[in-house]
């Protein structure tokens, strides 16, 4: 797809963090990586586009990853923090919003302090003048695809003065990374080993970057493989997936998952799914 010259390369990830609303709906998805310079910085840029018809609510669901969103849309505009439940946003009507997954490294930049504070939080974004030049961008033409652009490069243009990562940020996120893309960790003290750091000191060093623990590092990504394996078409075997994640057991497996998501893995595994 061209784009406008500095813009984000568009992408088509398979998002397992979203887990659509319970009709199996989700809004047209456009999503962008970073410029190579900002990767340190920033995950992705994702902007859903809606028209619902009157009357109809979307409740979209979303398992977030450990770190910080930019979110700027026509009616809004936040910073949301980490968020250890269940995120949702209800859609109504038509609209569109634009978000941008920082990377763990860039919370303490954009909380101005430990992320901790920002924890289950979502705070009005101060950056007026980056909001105004987004919604300039998108203006009124959200489905535009040199609109969504241009209001994606504005973004960029912003957080590169947040350029150079420290070294803390790095650390953090290739932990971050190294969690999230291994299945064979299963324990904090695995970090420790593989980072040659203390159990004390990764504890403080996940709460004052991404505002939560090791611990729950490790279970939001093996809650990310459950929803992935629940959504396929084949109904799972919810046994097998709890003893592939690392679970003891099936029931330990749904205690953790009905925590967070509000359902059992069999209940969230029934719902409708696009193309089922």
């Amino acid at each position: 797809m061209p784009h406008p010259e500095g813009g984000a390369r568009r992408i088509d990830p398979t998002e397992r963090a979203h887990l659509l609303d319970a009709s199996g709906y989700t809004p047209p998805i456009h999503r962008f990586a970073p410029s190579p310079e900002l990767a340190p910085m920033v995950r992705r840029y994702w902007m859903p586009v809606w028209s619902l018809p009157d009357g109809q609510l979307s409740v979209q669901r979303v398992l977030q990853y450990p770190v910080c969103l930019i979110v700027v849309s026509h009616e809004y505009a936040l910073l949301v923090g980490p968020s250890r439940g269940l995120s949702t946003q209800e859609l109504r009507g038509t609209g569109w919003a634009l978000g941008t997954m920082l990377q763990p490294a860039a919370g303490v930049a954009l909380a101005g302090g430990p992320v901790d504070a920002l924890t289950d939080r979502a705070v009005p974004l101060a950056d007026e003048a980056l909001v105004a030049a987004i919604r300039d961008a998108v203006a009124d033409e959200p489905h535009d695809p040199t609109r969504r652009q241009s209001a994606v490069t504005v973004v960029e243009e912003s957080l590169r003065k947040l350029l150079p990562v420290d070294e803390e940020g790095l650390l953090v996120n290739a932990i971050v990374e190294h969690v999230e893309g291994d299945p064979e960790v299963q324990r904090v003290s695995q970090v420790c080993e593989t980072f040659a750091i203390t159990e004390r000191t990764l504890q403080r060093l996940t709460a004052r970057r991404i505002g939560l623990t090791p611990k729950w590092l490790i279970q939001r990504r093996r809650l990310h493989e459950a929803a992935e394996r629940l959504r396929d078409v084949e109904r799972p075997d919810l046994a097998a997936v709890a003893a592939d994640l690392g679970y003891s057991d099936q029931a330990h497996f749904g205690r953790d998952f009905r925590a967070v998501t509000g359902l059992t893995p069999g209940q969230f595994a029934a719902e409708p799914r696009p193309n089922r």
